[in-house]
């Protein structure tokens, strides 16, 4: 997909593309097969480039990933080694629409039903849960949060959100509802959704006091990082029927081992980490990862990173 969306004719008569289409088992394998490498374009946070990674790779020079924000890179390291490192645009539309596809699968049993239809098993198999009136809890209220909040109050759900430092005047800009603590949304969601960073702050944010508090006719999607939901709480609670279902993108370990127990839980709708995988998204990393080689090779990087912070003038 990498040299299908995007044009490489820019760098064509700099570079060589070489294009790697599985992921590789460690990192012997990936030195490996990146040892001639001067520039490495990778997606997003599936492959880890920390700096015992990057000691082993002395001819590369460039690093570009997609997106803004990437946890998996060594960023002091790539410096000590002579990496730049250079991001792209990402669009927050494609986990918002991704988040709805899980919600409304999970809430008419989408899959069961277009399965058993197919398969030729009972006429009407399920009772699907309804979303006009019911209350739409959202942990995180930024920009792919915040978007989802508007589809919730479109389809006529109450919708609430907590996160630690979310403001009343954040949520009245949205119109939706500031829930008085993290305890409460979850206590009163019929379909909690997860929109948070992963940080020291929201590492196992859901655990199993906090899944307890989930009504049983209740459903958790996230499509967010795996660390912030308890992965162990969350097999127990689907496995002894504690909530009525869970939608999963994102995992511990991915690609997900072919034996995780992730793959056969019960009461699981689970997809392959596609919140950013569609065509406008892929143009865009690709299309910028070209902008960036060129730009580097002319001698002006773009987009680098990490970027770094805002500055706050000193005292007058």
């Amino acid at each position: 997909m990498a040299t299908e969306v995007a044009d490489w004719s820019p760098v064509a008569d700099s570079v060589e593309v070489v294009s790697y289409d599985t992921h590789f088992a460690d990192e012997d394998a990936l030195a490996a097969a990146l040892a001639d490498a001067d520039i490495v374009v990778t997606l997003r946070e599936r492959v880890p480039f920390p700096g015992s990674l990057l000691a082993r790779l002395p001819r590369l020079r460039l690093l570009v990933a997609s997106g803004m924000r990437n946890s998996v890179i060594d960023y002091a390291a790539a410096e000590a080694h002579g990496v730049t490192v250079c991001g792209t645009a990402s669009s927050s539309t494609p986990p918002v629409e991704l988040t709805w596809a899980l919600l409304l699968g999970l809430a008419r049993g989408i899959v069961q039903e277009g399965n058993g239809l197919r398969e030729g098993g009972p006429w009407q198999q399920t009772v699907g849960a309804d979303l006009h009136g019911r209350r739409l809890g959202l942990l995180g209220l930024g920009k792919i949060g915040g978007r989802v909040a508007q589809v919730g109050l479109a389809f006529g759900m109450r919708v609430s959100a907590w996160s630690q430092n979310l403001t009343r005047e954040r949520t009245d800009e949205v119109g939706v509802e500031l829930a008085p603590s993290k305890e409460a949304l979850l206590r009163d969601a019929d379909f909690v959704s997860v929109h948070l960073a992963l940080g020291e702050r929201t590492r196992g944010l859901l655990g199993p006091a906090e899944l307890a508090l989930l009504k049983p006719t209740a459903y958790l999607v996230n499509t967010s990082r795996a660390a912030i939901v308890d992965q162990e709480a969350l097999l127990a609670a689907l496995h002894e029927g504690r909530i009525a279902g869970a939608g999963v993108d994102v995992f511990d370990t991915e690609p997900l081992p072919a034996g995780h127990p992730m793959r056969t839980a019960p009461r699981l709708l689970a997809t392959p980490h596609l919140g950013y995988v569609t065509r406008a998204n892929y143009a865009t990393y690709y299309g910028q990862a070209v902008e960036a080689i060129a730009a580097y090779l002319a001698g002006s990087p773009v987009r680098r990173l990490p970027v770094p912070p805002p500055t706050t003038p000193g005292p007058v």
